[in-house]
């Protein structure tokens, strides 16, 4: 049996595994194991288990993965979510669709403190949700930019996705966040842009709030800004070399204690509930981390990634041809599969096409990201408008879905401009 036909059973295997409801990080980790006993012997694939496990949770790298989260859980505990989402509501509020739009300032606040778009979603709706509905929104116009909103928390660094792929990937994180700056900040303009027009087209769907005085907003700037040094010292720190991607995690983390325990915010038990979120989450995406190396390992061997590259080498299609192929090919998985799922799947198959074609890994793994945002609100599987609609159990499904209808709509334009404009992603990792 050649190598090739190999993997394709263990490709059919994977996905039946995870049609009955086999967690991805075990049916990954069982076919690679298996495939590569088929092929190199039991003796290569035990070592390798052992190999991938061993340096899968050595890995400097992918320490920063928990302790971004450690701040993201800390901070979390404490309501920063309410601090930023007042902040944005005093400075837009008042305008139509005002508290929509502070939803997605929130979000991408949020998204800079966590690695988590499920996250994201779920603390930003706690917070916006309850006011949208004071305010008479639309059912519809409030769960699309709590789910739209949180789909950012996956671009806009720390960002536990972007980690991964580095990770995956032996790529530079540092470059990576770096990368995700401004697409995200681009993305979060967009959404603004498109509550405007909703609301202008019809204007029962938010209307405006109150006007604050500049002094009630300055007051809501100084409440936050502790959180703005800490998110500058980590992230300016990384960007300009002071840390590594783990080392500013580290100082991410040990910084939201400290600011949380000095607001009096945070008391020993809700720091021991971070301590243990963290752990149970880590501990799962560890898991899934070396299930992939495991299958990635397995594809190479059974060549079907070369044999994919060379096939596709040799129609001599335009490289962005290829790469909206891929993104289309991501966006009709996410109806199936949740965002983690897709990039240990598929990046075993669709990386090695890339470099063949000589694209830039970095820019790769922003529009990889992006797509698996998309997928994030994408009915019927996207499981950010899960979260919300868990949060609002008064408003149907189906108007959930209603409502991101058009952010999904917004995102593909998004998704063309990066395309189209790939130094929207390159630029500051190339400056900087």
């Amino acid at each position: 049996m050649s190598p090739e036909l190999i993997g394709v059973i263990g490709v059919i295997s994977l996905f039946t595994l995870l049609a009955l409801g086999m967690p991805i990080s075990f049916s990954m980790g069982v076919v690679g194991t298996l495939g590569l006993a088929v092929i190199l012997g039991w003796d290569a694939a035990l070592t390798k288990l052992a190999v991938s496990s061993f340096n899968s949770i050595s890995s400097v790298e992918l320490a920063a993965l928990p302790l971004f989260l450690l701040m993201a859980q800390v901070l979390f505990a404490a309501n920063v979510s309410r601090d930023l989402y007042v902040l944005a509501a005093r400075f837009v509020g008042h305008w139509p669709g005002g508290l929509a739009m502070a939803t997605i300032g929130g979000c991408a606040g949020f998204g800079s403190i966590s690695s988590s778009s499920l996250a994201t979603a779920a603390t930003m709706g706690l917070v916006a949700l309850p006011e949208m509905k004071a305010r008479n929104y639309s059912n519809a116009l409030a769960t699309g930019s709590v789910a739209a909103g949180g789909t950012m928390g996956s671009m806009i660094p720390p960002s536990g996705m972007l980690i991964m792929y580095g990770v995956l990937t032996e790529q530079s994180i540092g470059k990576l966040f770096m990368a995700g700056v401004i697409p995200g900040l681009l993305q979060a303009v967009m959404y603004i842009i498109l509550i405007w027009i909703l609301c202008k087209w019809r204007p029962s769907m938010g209307p405006p709030g109150p006007r604050y005085s500049w002094a009630e907003r300055w007051q809501a700037v100084r409440g936050i800004t502790d959180l703005i040094i800490l998110t500058t010292l980590v992230m300016g720190g990384l960007i300009v070399g002071w840390f590594t991607a783990t080392e500013s995690g580290a100082v991410g983390a040990l910084g939201a204690i400290a600011l949380t325990f000095s607001r009096k915010r945070l008391t020993m038990t809700g720091l021991l509930e971070a301590l243990q979120q963290t752990m149970r989450t880590t501990g799962m995406i560890y898991g899934v981390i070396i299930g992939a190396f495991l299958f990635s390992y397995f594809m190479a061997v059974s060549e079907i990634p070369a044999a994919l590259a060379g096939y596709i080498t040799d129609l001599q299609a335009p490289p962005i041809v290829i790469i909206m192929c891929i993104l289309a090919m991501l966006l009709a998985m996410g109806i199936f599969l949740d965002a983690m799922a897709m990039m240990t799947l598929t990046l075993p198959v669709f990386y090695p096409i890339v470099m063949s074609l000589g694209l830039s890994p970095i820019w790769f793994g922003i529009l990889m990201v992006r797509a698996q945002e998309t997928a994030l609100i994408t009915p019927p599987m996207g499981m950010n408008i899960y979260v919300v609609s868990a949060l609002r159990k008064d408003i149907p499904l189906s108007e959930v879905f209603r409502g991101v209808l058009p952010f999904l709509a917004m995102d593909i334009p998004h998704i063309a401009l990066l395309i189209l404009f790939p130094a929207l992603a390159l630029w500051l990792p190339s400056i900087l």
